[in-house]
């Protein structure tokens, strides 16, 4: 056991003396038909329609020629590009040493024939392993190290012999170089992934490839299904903050005035239309006016992260990371905090119902298309499609200038509060500014975000 760290018939005429205006002799005319007898006079003639002969040979050529195919492509994917030079060299020199009458090309010719020869021979051998692999964690975050074990085994009655084991990781692979395995026998291979940035990584198929040590042949068959490692982006936790809203069952209140809600307000004199079930008799029988009561609207705790991937909204794609790090450090605060949270990307919703979905979808997020728009598009799809947003945070990078970011945040939805994060990779310190009615906070590392926070809500 070791560890290894990855990185178509035609038809004759009848018999004389045979009547033709008998019904069975009768013998069909035109190309589309054709007729068969049998061995003795007098029999009845049978005839098959020579479109159905045609049919019937296509069904039957078809499959024979797709399995000769598939026969074929097999033998000829298992030569390398150095097969092929050689397999060619050795035709060309041959063929012109016997032309041209020069023994040392025809002497030639032979060694790279003997060669190739030599080198298919290390093609023979089994290499039907059991093969199992299995991943400690599929969800690591970005830095620590992916750990695995891949395990090969020997079901059948013969020996296998020794092999080179590929285990392919994103763009890379990991090898391992597997010995003779009797039968019922088992190896077993460790393997560390490290994982330096946020992604999201298929781990396999694993293949087991025989070849020459050449490199002129290679076979490869292909086992097990491939694992999605999940690489998360580094989060930062908040002690003791609630993103500046005060939770309880009933919802917010909020400063609009509402006829029928569970935030009592005040009392007022009834209007035609008001429901009866909010007359206040007390206070009627009082002032001897009809007096119904008023309510404040209410709202949800509604969280909505607006995080732009738009390539110009950011200076280098470091700003990238650190946007996506803060978003999913907000955004799990908000689902400690209950909340109902939205995720919006351009031209995408993030799962976010639990913090591991929510997470998975921002290890695959990549740069945007720039026809997908930037961070004023994207407000103006939030607003669109999330108006009830209670708590709207916009993220994105140092590239965007104040007086879009200023348009942004008129796009949201009328009522909410806003906050915009903006990654700056120069920033040696966190900062606040305000920008219309939204608070600006500009961090330039992961760990400035929590102190920052606590001067907004101050």
């Amino acid at each position: 056991m070791s560890e290894t760290t990855l990185a178509d018939s035609p038809a004759g005429p009848g018999p004389a003396g045979e009547s033709d205006g008998s019904a069975a002799g009768a013998m069909p005319t035109g190309p589309g038909a054709a007729t068969v007898r049998t061995g003795h006079t007098g029999a009845a003639a049978h005839t098959v329609p020579l479109g159905s002969t045609r049919s019937a040979l296509r069904e039957v050529a078809a499959p024979a020629a797709a399995r000769v195919w598939r026969r074929v492509r097999s033998i000829l994917v298992v030569v390398r590009p150095l097969g092929w030079v050689l397999i060619a060299a050795t035709i060309v020199l041959g063929v012109l040493g016997l032309a041209l009458g020069w023994r040392e090309l025809v002497v030639t010719a032979t060694v790279l024939a003997f060669t190739v020869a030599l080198c298919a021979v290390f093609l023979i051998g089994r290499t039907d392993y059991d093969v199992g692999l299995d991943l400690t964690r599929t969800r690591v975050v970005v830095g620590e190290r992916a750990v695995g074990a891949l395990t090969l085994a020997n079901a059948g009655s013969r020996a296998i012999l020794p092999s080179r084991v590929v285990l392919p990781v994103g763009a890379g692979r990991g090898e391992f170089a597997v010995g003779r395995l009797a039968p019922g026998a088992s190896a077993e291979e460790l393997f560390a992934i490290p994982t330096q940035r946020r992604a999201v990584l298929p781990v396999g198929p694993v293949s087991v490839v025989r070849g020459d040590p050449l490199g002129v042949f290679e076979r490869v068959h292909r086992r097990d299904e491939p694992v999605d490692l999940y690489v998360h982006p580094r989060t930062v936790r908040f002690d003791g903050q609630s993103l500046g809203f005060l939770r309880d069952l009933e919802g917010l209140p909020a400063t609009d005035l509402s006829r029928d809600d569970v935030s009592f307000h005040a009392l007022r004199e009834y209007q035609p239309g008001d429901d009866r079930r909010n007359v206040h008799w007390r206070s009627t029988a009082r002032t001897g006016t009809l007096m119904v009561r008023q309510y404040e609207e209410t709202r949800r705790s509604h969280f909505v992260i607006g995080l732009s991937t738009h390539p110009a909204d950011y200076a280098e794609p470091d700003e990238l990371e650190l946007a996506i790090s803060a978003a999913g450090s907000l955004g799990l605060r908000a689902l400690q905090d209950s909340q109902r949270v939205e995720v919006r990307v351009q031209g995408a919703e993030l799962p976010s119902a639990t913090g591991k979905q929510f997470l998975d979808g921002l290890s695959g997020l990549v740069f945007s298309r720039p026809r997908q728009g930037d961070i004023v598009d994207l407000a103006g799809h939030v607003a669109a499609t999330l108006p009830t947003a209670s708590i709207v945070v916009l993220v994105c990078g140092s590239a965007v200038a104040a007086a879009r970011l200023r348009v942004a945040c008129g796009r949201l939805p009328f009522g909410a509060r806003v906050l915009a994060v903006v990654a700056d990779g120069t920033a040696d310190a966190p900062s606040l500014r305000r920008i219309a009615d939204a608070d600006v906070l500009t961090i330039g590392a992961l760990d400035q975000l929590p102190p920052a926070l606590r001067r907004v809500l101050a």
